[in-house]
């Protein structure tokens, strides 16, 4: 016999669990993971950053209207700080100063961020090769992020309110009799009124389960290792060092450092893994721009971050199918995004209007539907 509920939430990671934590406020939810464990394929492996500056426009003001959540999270939602002091600069050779200065421009006024010049660049990060960034855009107030505090405070407060979390509960068929769905998993069937479709790099595979038309999401792989800092450097104090075009990344990480080329190869929806490839690149940008030898590599992974072509996440009911709600396509933001975005999805999925406070941050929720332009093959 089925089990009734009254919101499904496809998908355990970051986005479906806080969304399915919101919603167990005032409705009956079931949260559906295919895995063992919550997170496995993306949030569980993302070394997130909260950044207003990072993102378009929507993410930005999502971004802006998460940082109450973050500094003052609810009782007892984590045991310590969500947020660590870090900062970022997102540093540019000379042949890139035309996107510091388009950056600038695209940025809110009175965005909290400052250009830097070269020798002010030196002095932040020593470990940078003279002469490489001759200018930076600097965001001081950019913070690093307990990624699996946030996560397991979420899943803490999903149960805590009575919400279910299905775990190995895969998804094989899906189906709409005209009073609502039925859902049938590897752990059985599970009736809903409303379905949330939060399934990260295998939405697309799930509305078509669902008799939706996919929103065109690709998944890309972005890779990551730990390496070495050089003996007798101090990285702990360094800043997040992003390239202003995003060809890699390298941030402090407990006392070692964390790189990336900042990878956005396509990729089927799988349990990505790091390629020989990438991981070359990677180490070729960072030595090229780091007075740095890479010679061992103490770590090494890869996760997805699906996109559609405009790089706005889909959030809202599909105009074609009942009961079937998108909640998809954060990319790289879903993290630093996720307390705003869970809020005003939960508010959609209930047919509300969004929060006012977010839509004050300058979001405005058309940008996110799933009949916008961008979400047709």
């Amino acid at each position: 016999m089925p089990q009734d509920v009254d919101i499904a939430v496809i998908g355990a990671g970051i986005a479906g669990a806080s969304v399915a934590a919101e919603l167990a406020a005032s409705a009956r939810v079931a949260l559906l993971e295919r895995e063992a464990q919550p997170g496995y394929h993306t949030t569980g492996r993302s070394a997130a950053l909260f950044s207003t500056i990072y993102g378009p426009a929507p993410i930005r003001a999502l971004s802006r209207a998460s940082a109450g959540f973050f500094d003052a999270p609810p009782d007892g939602f984590a045991a310590g700080p969500l947020l660590s002091p870090r900062g970022v600069i997102m540093i540019a050779r000379q042949d890139q100063l035309g996107s510091v200065e388009a950056m600038l421009a695209d940025l809110a006024q009175g965005s909290a961020v400052a250009r830097l010049d070269a020798a002010a660049i030196a002095a932040m990060v020593p470990l940078l090769r003279p002469g490489y960034a001759v200018a930076a855009v600097h965001e001081p107030g950019a913070r690093d992020i307990d990624v699996d505090a946030l996560h397991q405070g979420y899943l803490r407060r999903f149960r805590d309110l009575g919400g279910r979390l299905v775990t190995d509960g895969g998804v094989d068929a899906l189906a709409h009799d005209g009073r609502g769905w039925r859902i049938d998993t590897a752990r059985g069937a599970i009736r809903a009124g409303t379905v949330v479709n939060a399934a990260g790099a295998w939405a697309d595979e799930i509305a078509v389960l669902a008799g939706a038309t996919p929103v065109g999401l690709v998944p890309k792989r972005r890779t990551a290792m730990i390496v070495s800092a050089p003996e007798g450097v101090p990285v702990s104090g360094y800043p997040t060092v992003v390239d202003i075009d995003e060809e890699f990344y390298l941030k402090p990480e407990s006392g070692r450092l964390l790189i990336s080329p900042a990878d956005e190869a396509p990729s089927p929806p799988c349990d990505a893994q790091p390629e020989e490839i990438d991981i070359a690149i990677c180490v070729d940008r960072i030595e090229r721009a780091f007075d740095l030898k890479v010679t061992r590599i103490d770590n090494k992974w890869a996760g997805l971050r699906s996109f559609v072509a405009d790089k706005v996440p889909v959030v809202g009911y599909d105009p074609s199918v009942p009961g079937f709600f998108w909640l998809a396509g954060q990319g790289g933001y879903g993290i630093q995004s996720a307390p705003a975005l869970a809020r005003c999805a939960a508010a959609l999925v209930l047919r509300n209007d969004p929060p006012a406070d977010i839509v004050d941050h300058g979001l405005d929720v058309r940008a996110l539907r799933p009949e916008r332009p961008a979400c047709r093959r």
